[in-house]
């Protein structure tokens, strides 16, 4: 049975976009897969797997041959559509710093989130596809390629997951709800002493490092955690990190915001989703927001999250 439709763009129907995400989607996989092995990537894109380091990370042959897919594709598939597309391979071209993009549709894309755990062959990486209306999404799409889990998410309308052959499969979220119990999963290169002591002070059940922001919020999605806890440091996660698994965790019923309870934003101008940031399965939430708000306080009182 198909969810219920959500606003999409004038002359855009929801089943020929998801019938373009699932191509898109699949379509990546196969090139980020050949890439991981060595093999000769699909649709003409160059088999070395050359990577250049500049900005905040490496940057991939993998990364710009994903972008270049994602973006061709959406544009000659939709090229009435009138949003802009934006990805983090093209922000530095587009952006200009405490300036929203003129656009009330956006797709913001991150081609291949884990580029780290891309190229250290753990497999922890994602592709990320959001499509936000002024500053919230309303569709996304968190892909996994060596899981083979397509989760597509329509806000207000729910959340599943699909294999390569269409089959669908539910959001299976834990029935863990006291904070002792629950299960919280954090990145594995941004955990410094403040995330750790308020670890220790939130005293949940046990934790686990995985890479990917996409991965993290699927092992909620799939009941394997529960919780997952972003503080920025360095470098915030910005729109591209956070976005499309936002947008496919809230339409599974569960809740992606900043410690204070309050909403998310994208395009705003500024890129970074800086501050404290909450993903749970939402049977807790709350809780946990008013615990990690008055820890943070104690922690770190210059902190805002």
């Amino acid at each position: 049975m198909m969810p219920n439709s959500v606003i999409l763009p004038a002359g855009i129907s929801q089943e020929a976009l998801l019938t373009e995400l699932r191509r898109l989607s699949w379509g990546a996989a196969d090139i980020l897969r050949a890439y991981a092995r060595g093999k000769q990537p699909p649709h003409g894109f160059p088999k070395v797997l050359s990577v250049d380091n500049g900005g905040e990370g490496p940057v991939s042959a993998a990364d710009l041959a994903v972008n270049q897919w994602l973006i061709e594709g959406l544009s000659a598939a939709f090229p009435d559509a009138g949003w802009i597309l934006l990805s983090e391979e093209t922000a530095k071209n587009q952006l200009t710093e405490g300036q929203p993009l003129p656009a009330e549709w956006l797709w913001i894309l991150d081609p291949l989130d884990g580029t780290k755990e891309f190229l250290q062959g753990t497999g922890e990486y994602a592709v990320h596809l959001a499509l936000v209306r002024g500053n919230r999404p309303v569709l996304g799409v968190v892909f996994l390629p060596e899981a083979d889990e397509l989760w597509i998410g329509l806000v207000g309308s729910g959340a599943w997951c699909e294999n390569r052959e269409g089959e669908r499969s539910p959001v299976r979220f834990s029935k863990r709800t006291a904070t002792s119990d629950l299960l919280l999963v954090t990145s594995r290169s941004h955990c410094d002493q403040r995330l750790r002591q308020l670890i220790a002070d939130l005293q949940v059940g046990g934790f686990k490092t995985i890479g990917s922001i996409g991965c993290k919020v699927a092992t909620i999605l799939r009941g394997e955690a529960d919780l997952y806890i972003s503080l920025s440091n360095r470098s915030a996660p910005k729109d591209w990190d956070v976005a499309a698994p936002e947008a496919v965790l809230s339409a599974a019923g569960g809740c992606f915001t900043h410690a204070d309870l309050s909403d998310l934003t994208y395009n705003t101008g500024d890129i970074r989703q800086a501050g404290c940031l909450i993903a749970s399965h939402g049977k807790a939430h709350a809780v946990l927001g008013e615990r990690t708000t008055r820890a943070m306080a104690a922690i770190d009182p210059s902190f805002q999250v």
